[in-house]
């Protein structure tokens, strides 16, 4: 069951006003309707990988050309970006990523749950600031808390969506 009632609306006027011209993103379903935004919008230009560390160095080069950028992913993705975020702590180039979280409320997969508990304190142990929305009415402030501090200050700054918000498919109806 899809929950995301709305609030990619919400983030993507985030976006919009933050000037983000670049959005990358490994398919997701958590993140199907931003995306969709993000394709729609003429100044945006949605880019799709085939891993997640792919779109530091992505956004790196956007910022490094005079752009802004986010990265979307999921939970899983955050391990394959480790590396790739240390490139970030040494460099300042400031990164924002919104990251939907699997492994937590209602999970079924049980693949998802050691990253999706780890993720938060990996992102922390390697330097990303972690902001966390665990309902919807948290989300559109914590976009923009983490658009300002990233693009303002030189940060790289992760917002983590609960998977709550996001809902969960049930396999056993």
């Amino acid at each position: 069951m899809n929950k995301e009632g709305g609030w990619s609306e919400k983030i993507f006027s985030v976006l919009q006003n933050m000037e983000i011209r670049q959005a990358a993103y490994v398919p997701d379903a958590g993140h199907a309707r931003l995306i969709e935004l993000c394709h729609a919008d003429a100044r945006m230009k949605a880019v799709s990988l085939t891993t997640e560390e792919e779109g530091v160095a992505l956004l790196a080069g956007a910022w490094l050309g005079g752009e802004r950028g986010v990265l979307l992913m999921q939970s899983s993705g955050v391990g394959n970006c480790i590396n790739m975020l240390a490139m970030l702590q040494e460099c300042r180039i400031p990164f924002l990523t919104l990251v939907t979280m699997r492994g937590e409320w209602g999970e079924f997969n049980p693949w998802q749950v050691p990253m999706g508990q780890a993720t938060s304190g990996l992102l922390r142990d390697i330097g990303v600031i972690v902001y966390r929305a665990d309902t919807a009415e948290q989300l559109m402030d914590a976009v923009n808390a983490a658009s300002h501090l990233a693009f303002d200050a030189n940060r790289a700054v992760a917002v983590l969506i609960a998977q709550q918000m996001i809902g969960f498919k049930d396999w056993h109806k």
